[in-house]
């Protein structure tokens, strides 16, 4: 990837004129089944204008309550373009119910128009879920029926990809718009991509310059991106592998609660019996495991460069801080 980036050949990308972005989004689109493509610099950005494309200010939005959008991204789209949010409860793998978006669609008259469904895919929340086109559908045919548009988070879509053994253009079908990003297990050091509809990208590229997302000779950071796309892909299942080892080995330990079989793609939460999260997680890091820790869980997320000798490692000093912890207990 360093090499690509110091080999790009570059133009200014607010003019379009970046041949390496330009073909980076061409791929992008080409492998999701979409018209067009919008090089951004993070997920949390290509929700922000993908969701403020579909929604006028006022308007609302509809997501699932343990969704990124909603828990993770700092109400950007509330602050930014007035959107209403409206989560809805989800299962423990994060997947919505049909009938509680329809039940949550505002009724026509003195109410904000629901514009737009929010999907996830995988689901950071739901130990990395991987959601087929066929579960997704009764939730987007709701969708359709009240003229909503669907916009898919699939920051780690291609996860899903794998882990489902179809191809990411399937499971973008269901939605008008997808995100995804180049910088988690696709292993570059920055960047996103929105897809959609020419007319929808057009929009969301406005959104972008209005939001400082212009860049100018960018193409020096989207040659990382040609070059995930093209070699990081098929990998992805030693990631997979390695956090069902990690999950395998965490439900053995005292005082952790979890299930290796909710475990789909790279992402491993686990629950404490007893305990604080970032206690567990400053603890850990003091023996070079690095993980999230909040409330009663710690978040564990395998990628590029991880292997299975490194996730025995871990264990061992997962093992040594957790049962040094239940004896002082």
């Amino acid at each position: 990837m360093r090499q690509a980036m110091a080999q790009a050949e570059v133009g200014d990308d607010v003019y379009g004129e970046d041949p390496t972005v330009n073909l980076l989004e061409r791929t992008a689109a080409e492998r999701l089944g979409k018209e067009a493509g919008l090089f951004v610099v993070s997920g949390s950005m290509g929700n922000l204008v993908s969701v403020l494309a579909w929604c006028g200010r006022g308007e609302e939005a509809i997501l699932g309550m343990d969704d990124h959008l909603l828990v993770n991204e700092m109400g950007a789209v509330s602050a930014f373009g007035g959107v209403h949010l409206r989560p809805v409860p989800s299962d423990r793998r994060g997947l919505m119910d049909a009938a509680a978006i329809e039940a949550t669609v505002s009724p026509d008259g003195m109410f904000p128009r629901t514009a737009l469904l929010c999907l996830e895919n995988t689901h950071n929340r739901g130990n990395g879920a991987a959601f087929s086109a066929d579960e997704l559908r009764p939730l987007t045919e709701t969708a359709a029926e009240h003229g909503m548009a669907v916009h898919m988070d699939g920051a780690r879509i291609f996860n899903a990809s794998v882990a489902l053994g179809v191809p990411p253009a399937e499971l973008a079908s269901v939605a008008d718009s997808v995100t995804f990003c180049l910088s988690k297990g696709l292993s570059c050091p920055v960047g996103s991509l929105v897809l959609g509809s020419a007319d929808f990208v057009a929009r969301a590229r406005r959104v972008r310059k209005m939001a400082g997302g212009g860049m100018r000779q960018a193409g020096i950071i989207a040659a990382a991106g040609v070059v995930a796309l093209e070699e990081m892909v098929e990998r992805l299942a030693d990631d997979h592998a390695n956090a069902q080892r990690l999950a395998r080995g965490l439900a053995g330990l005292p005082g952790l609660v979890l299930d290796p079989a909710d475990v789909e793609t790279n992402i491993c939460y686990v629950e404490l019996a007893d305990g604080e999260g970032r206690d567990l997680a400053a603890a850990l890091k003091e023996r070079g495991v690095l993980a999230n820790g909040r409330q009663n869980w710690v978040r564990f997320v395998t990628h590029y460069g991880i292997t299975s000798e490194d996730i025995d490692e871990a264990l061992d000093a997962i093992s040594t801080v957790v049962r040094a912890s239940a004896s002082v207990r």
